[in-house]
């Protein structure tokens, strides 16, 4: 079994320098990734569903009282319940129902509101404010992976309509490569004008997530999903720890603040780091 950190070809900066992904093999590998993902012998082997069972049923245990104080001050300081339910999709195109803390007002059905959220949108109660900086609101989710229908670490599970993977050959996850590269999504989103949010998402964000989670699951092995892990305990208060991971989101940032386009040097450097990377994986393969 492969236990290494892996990196991939994949760069998006404005500088020349690296910003991987983990990756292994040729570039015909790297292409099968993204095309028809699938999962690594680790993703798919028992040991790794052990680890999860392991890891949640400890949070659980460890983290309920902190949960109960959480769940009882969002009753007391919003209306509504403590638990956001929503139905998502998960292995194999089954559906199932996460868990998370509720952390914006309960929603207006007639109403309905944007769909996606910016840094200081109104909706957001002022405990969801630390709940979400933290990453505290993702907590319940730790049921949903005792159960089986998620893993600690894989895509973050989504609606049906926002699948891009269909049938994933593998569970959804509390946290992820894609997870990290976009921690600080909300305040990306602040920089982009309000009727533009979407289309700025769906060409620029969503892609981007797609392709990180993909490549990473293909080659996941134990030793890089504990690096996911210490990761997201720790960036949400120390992100300068692992800056390496939030790359890729600091460079999408760079195009929100150019107003959605890359600029011609970026393109450039993106077309020649992909480049020097396929001939560098060429060499290796033979």
């Amino acid at each position: 079994m492969d236990f290494g950190v892996h990196n991939s070809p994949v760069e998006l900066e404005e500088s020349s320098q690296s910003n991987s992904i983990p990756h292994r093999g040729s570039c015909e590998q790297f292409s099968s990734c993204l095309q028809n993902p699938p999962a690594s012998n680790w993703v798919a082997s028992p040991l790794r569903r052990i680890v999860d069972f392991s890891v949640a049923f400890l949070a659980l245990v460890l983290l309920f009282v902190p949960m109960l104080v959480i769940a009882t001050l969002i009753k007391i300081t919003s209306k509504g319940p403590a638990l956001f339910k929503q139905e998502r999709e998960g292995l194999s195109g089954q559906m199932f129902r996460i868990y998370k803390f509720r952390t914006m007002e309960v929603e207006d059905k007639e109403r309905p509101g944007p769909s996606r959220t910016q840094e200081g949108d109104p909706r957001i109660t002022p405990i969801g404010r630390y709940l979400r900086k933290l990453k505290l609101d993702e907590l319940p989710q730790m049921y949903n992976v005792l159960r089986g229908k998620m893993s600690i670490v894989g895509p973050r599970p989504k609606l049906p309509q926002h699948t891009e993977i269909r049938n994933m050959p593998y569970r959804p996850g509390a946290t992820g490569r894609a997870t990290l590269a976009f921690l600080e999504e909300e305040k990306l989103l602040g920089i982009v004008e309000s009727d533009g949010i979407e289309t700025f998402y769906e060409t620029h964000i969503r892609p981007r997530k797609d392709e990180l989670d993909r490549c990473y699951m293909c080659h996941a092995s134990f030793l890089s999903d504990l690096r996911i892990m210490i990761a997201t305990a720790f960036s949400p208060i120390a992100p300068h720890l692992f800056p390496q991971f939030a790359e890729p989101g600091v460079a999408i940032a760079q195009i929100a603040k150019q107003g959605g386009r890359m600029n011609d040097q970026q393109s450039f450097v993106r077309r020649n780091n992909e480049e020097i990377q396929t001939r560098k994986e060429r060499r290796n393969h033979f």
